[in-house]
C-alpha cells in the first residue's frame, strides 16, 4: 500500500477531549496506519470542504460505533458504494443498540467488514452479518510492574462515571463492612451530576475512598500499576481498555461477569463477581487482600492473556484488515 496513493478516513464520535476508550482506539489505529497510508481522523464524515480538498478522494472509511457514527456510515455508503466501509462495534453497540436501534442495524448492513474487540463479541453479531466480522483485541505497551505497598491494599476503578460503567457498585463496596481496611481509588469524570454527588457522599462517609476525577492517561496508568487490583463493574463492555492496561501493568483484575469481560479475561477466570453484587465484590476484595495465593492466581491468569494485548499484534491485525479491504 503506497502512502501517497491511499487515504483512509477514521471516524470517531469521541476525539481527544473525551479521553475515553473510543478515542484511545482511534488514536492508536491512526498511528499504526500512518506509515502505510494518509490518515484523516474526523468526528463525522463528510469532512469540511477544505479538509477534503487537502487529502483528496479517500479509499476507505473506518467508523467507530455503529449507532453514533450512523450518519457518517450512511453518507459514505451513498457516496462511495463500492469502497470499503469498516465498522468497529463498541459495547453499547453489541449489547444494546444492534438489538433494537434501526440506525445501528443499518450500519451493520452497510458495512463491508465488522470488527469486534474481544472474541465473545462475535456471538452478539446477528448471524446474517457474522461472516463479515473479525476480532481485533486492543493493546497497550507493557509497563514494568511496580512494587506494591505492603501497608495498604488499594483497589482502583477507572472509567468516566456513567450508567454503563456502574460506578456506584464500586462506591458501595467501599462502604461495605466486608471491605473494611481496604483503600479505594476511583478515576474518571462524572458524566451526570448524580454520580458526582454519590462520589462526594462516599468520600464523606468512607475515609478510605477517594474520587480522583479525570486524569491524563499516563498518570492513570501509573495509578493502575501501583494498585493491588483493578475493578471493572461495567454493565456492558465492547472490550474494556482498562482491563488490558491493568494486565499490561502487572495488576490483576476483578470484573463483573458479563460477556465483554469474559471475552477479555476468559471463561475460567477466577476474579468475576455477579453484576451489581456489592457483597460479592467486597468479599473478593477482602480475599485478595488476605490471601496471597488467590491474588497470585489472578495474576497468573491475567498474564496468560497478555499476549492478546500486545501492540505489535494489534498493529499487524489492523494493517492486515486494511490490506485485505483494499485488495482489488
Amino acid at each position: 500500500m503506497e502512502s501517497e496513493a491511499k487515504t483512509i478516513v477514521l471516524v470517531s464520535p469521541a476525539l481527544a477531549e473525551a479521553n475515553n476508550g473510543n478515542w484511545q482506539t482511534a488514536q492508536r489505529w491512526a498511528k499504526f496506519l500512518s506509515g502505510y497510508c494518509d490518515i484523516v481522523l474526523l468526528k463525522k464524515w463528510p469532512a469540511p470542504a477544505a479538509e477534503a480538498a487537502r487529502h483528496g478522494a479517500p479509499q476507505a472509511l473506518l467508523a467507530l460505533h455503529a449507532r453514533r457514527s450512523a450518519a457518517s456510515i450512511q453518507a459514505w455508503a451513498e457516496t462511495w458504494p463500492d469502497k470499503p466501509l469498516i465498522v468497529v462495534l463498541t459495547g453499547t453497540d453489541l449489547y444494546r443498540d444492534i438489538q433494537r436501534d434501526a440506525e445501528a442495524q443499518r450500519s451493520l448492513a452497510l458495512a463491508t467488514q465488522l470488527v469486534v474487540l474481544q472474541d465473545a463479541g462475535l456471538a452478539e453479531v446477528p448471524e446474517a452479518w457474522r461472516s463479515k466480522a473479525r476480532v481485533i483485541y486492543q493493546s497497550a505497551a507493557a509497563l514494568k510492574p511496580a512494587r506494591k505497598s505492603s501497608r495498604r491494599f488499594v483497589a482502583i476503578m477507572v472509567g468516566h462515571l456513567r450508567e454503563e460503567k456502574d460506578p456506584q457498585t464500586f462506591m458501595r463496596a467501599a462502604a461495605h463492612d466486608l471491605a473494611r481496611g481496604l483503600h479505594f481509588e476511583q478515576v474518571g469524570e462524572a458524566l451526570a451530576p448524580h454520580f458526582a454527588q454519590a462520589a462526594r457522599a462516599t468520600e464523606q462517609c468512607t475515609p478510605r475512598y477517594r474520587w480522583l476525577g479525570g486524569m491524563p492517561r499516563a498518570a492513570t496508568r501509573q495509578r493502575i500499576k501501583h494498585a493491588h487490583v483493578l475493578v471493572n463493574c461495567s454493565q456492558m463492555e465492547g472490550g474494556a481498555h482498562v482491563i488490558l492496561e491493568a494486565v499490561q501493568a502487572g495488576t490483576p483484575v476483578l470484573a463483573s461477569r458479563i460477556s465483554g469481560n469474559i471475552g477479555m479475561l476468559g471463561a475460567d477466570y477466577a476474579g468475576y463477581f455477579a453484576l451489581g453484587d456489592v457483597a460479592q465484590l467486597a468479599a473478593l476484595l477482602r480475599r485478595c487482600a488476605a490471601e496471597a495465593d488467590f491474588l497470585a492466581l489472578l495474576q497468573r491468569q491475567c498474564q496468560a492473556r497478555a499476549y492478546l494485548f500486545e501492540p505489535r499484534e494489534e498493529q499487524r491485525l489492523v494493517i492486515n484488515l486494511f490490506k485485505t479491504a483494499l485488495e482489488p
